[in-house]
């Protein structure tokens, strides 16, 4: 009976310490943040932008890849 009781107690003790080493994933430090349609097509008219030219600011600019 002093097995069973000290085994139980190891396997309670074991759960606790393996669900204590599950740590959440951390965020990332500069969360990654889409420019939105409105805001890059202001960007596109304030630089006159026409065509496939501005199409493909528009698209960057919503990826990220141009600096206002």
């Amino acid at each position: 009976m002093k097995i069973i009781t000290a085994l139980a107690a190891v396997a309670i003790l074991g759960c606790g310490a393996a669900y204590a080493a599950d740590q959440p994933a951390a965020p990332s430090a500069t969360p990654v943040k889409k420019m939105s349609l409105k805001a890059c097509n202001k960007q596109a008219e304030e630089k006159k932008l026409t065509g496939k030219e501005r199409s493909a600011f528009v698209k960057d600019c919503r990826a990220g890849k141009s600096a206002g």
